[in-house]
C-alpha cells in the first residue's frame, strides 16, 4: 500500500461510512477494481476509528448529556441503556465471525449480491415505515431487534449505517431519527471493532507500517465530519430512494465483474 491509496480508501471510507450504502463493500471492491493490493482488515478499522473520532466531535453534546445521565438521570439515561442494549449482539457476534468477515466474505460476487439485495430492503423500509417515532417511543424489544440487525453488517456490502436505519424505519421512525440511531450505535461499535483489530494487529496479523494507518485515520475522519454534516441536512428531503438506486446499480455493475 502506498499513500495515494491509503488517501483514496481513508476518503472513500469517511464519506461513505454513514451513507446506506456499505463503506466495507467500497473498502473491498476499490482494490480490486483498480488493480490496487487488497489494503487488509486493519487498515479497514483504522480508518473506521478516524470516522469514530469525527462521529465522537459532531454528537458531543449527545455524549455530554449521557455522562450526566448516571447521576441525573430521565430521558438520557433511558437512551443511553437503550442503545447500549441495541449494541450488545455485534459485541458478541463481531468477535466470533471477524475472520470470516475479513477473509472469505470479500468477495466480487457475494459483496455485489449484499449491496444489490439490502438497497432493495431500503427502499422498502423508508417506502413502507410509519416515518412517525422517535427514539424515546422505542421499547427495549426494538433495541433488541435493532442490535441483530446490525450483526448483519459484518458481511462486507450490507452496509451497518443501512440495515441499522433499515431496522428503525420499520418500527417507524423518522428519517432522521433513523439516521441518528445509526450514527450514535456506531460510537461503541467502531470502538469495539478498533480495539479488535489491536488485539488482532497484536497477534501478529499484517498491517500497513503505522504512518500510513495514522495518516488514513485523519483524512477518513475529516471526510466523515462532512459527510455527517451534509447527510442530516438532506435526508428528510430526499428520503433513501438516490441511495437504494445507487446500490441497485452499483450491485449490477459488480455483476458484471464477476462473471
Amino acid at each position: 500500500m502506498d499513500w495515494t491509496q491509503a488517501l483514496v480508501l481513508a476518503l472513500l471510507q469517511g464519506l461513505t461510512e454513514f451513507l446506506p450504502v456499505s463503506s466495507s463493500a467500497h473498502l473491498a471492491l476499490a482494490p480490486a477494481l483498480l488493480g490496487w493490493p487488497d489494503q487488509g482488515h486493519v487498515f479497514d478499522v483504522a480508518v473506521h476509528v478516524g470516522t469514530l473520532a469525527a462521529l465522537a466531535g459532531y454528537f458531543r453534546r449527545d455524549l455530554a448529556a449521557w455522562l450526566r445521565a448516571g447521576a441525573a438521570g430521565g430521558a438520557a439515561r433511558r437512551e443511553l441503556l437503550w442503545l447500549l442494549l441495541a449494541t450488545a449482539p455485534i459485541l458478541v457476534a463481531g468477535p466470533l465471525l471477524y475472520d470470516l468477515a475479513s477473509t472469505a466474505l470479500r468477495d466480487v460476487a457475494f459483496i455485489a449480491w449484499t449491496t444489490l439485495g439490502f438497497g432493495v430492503l431500503l427502499w422498502l423500509a423508508d417506502a413502507r415505515g410509519a416515518r412517525a417515532r422517535g427514539l424515546a417511543e422505542l421499547g427495549w424489544g426494538a433495541a433488541a431487534a435493532v442490535g441483530l440487525a446490525q450483526c448483519l453488517a459484518l458481511a462486507p456490502g450490507v452496509s451497518r449505517a443501512g440495515i441499522v436505519m433499515t431496522a428503525a424505519l420499520l418500527l417507524g421512525l423518522r428519517r432522521t431519527e433513523a439516521a441518528r440511531v445509526a450514527f450514535l450505535l456506531a460510537l461503541p461499535t467502531v470502538a469495539a471493532a478498533g480495539a479488535l483489530s489491536a488485539c488482532k494487529a497484536a497477534a501478529g496479523a499484517p498491517a500497513p507500517e503505522p504512518g500510513l494507518l495514522l495518516f488514513g485515520m485523519l483524512a477518513a475522519g475529516g471526510a466523515a465530519w462532512l459527510g455527517i454534516h451534509f447527510f442530516l441536512r438532506l435526508i428528510e428531503r430526499v428520503g433513501m430512494l438516490p441511495f437504494a438506486l445507487y446500490r441497485v446499480a452499483l450491485g449490477a455493475v459488480l455483476l458484471l465483474f464477476a462473471v
